[in-house]
């Protein structure tokens, strides 16, 4: 089965439009990595500063293959002469699951 990842990051109020621009510019190497399945960048709506970053991959060979190479290009550059921007975020957590049980709808 897959397993998915989700990075909880902490961004204040004031960076989150920044976090959203750079994720919706971000060079979407993720999306051709071999073991891909999924992405999803989900905005919290009441009550909280955490956005969650959610991955699914064929399993944990494919997630660190990612990290090891493509994850850097994905997440460098953006800044003024090789500089890296100041990150959005105050802070991450990397969640790990196994997927276990998962639903479609149903065609009518």
């Amino acid at each position: 089965m897959s397993i998915v990842k989700i990075n909880v990051l902490t961004v204040p109020e004031e960076q989150r439009e920044t976090l959203e621009k750079r994720f919706a510019s971000r060079a979407g190497t993720v999306e051709s990595s071999d073991g891909f399945e999924w992405f999803e960048l989900l905005r919290p709506v009441e009550g909280t500063d955490t956005y969650l970053v959610y991955t699914r991959w064929r399993d944990e060979e494919s997630f660190q293959q990612w990290m090891s190479g493509m994850a850097q290009a994905s997440h460098g550059g953006g800044g003024a002469e090789g500089e890296r921007p100041r990150p959005a975020a105050s802070g991450s957590t990397l969640w790990t699951f196994e997927v276990v049980q998962q639903g479609a709808p149903k065609s009518s």
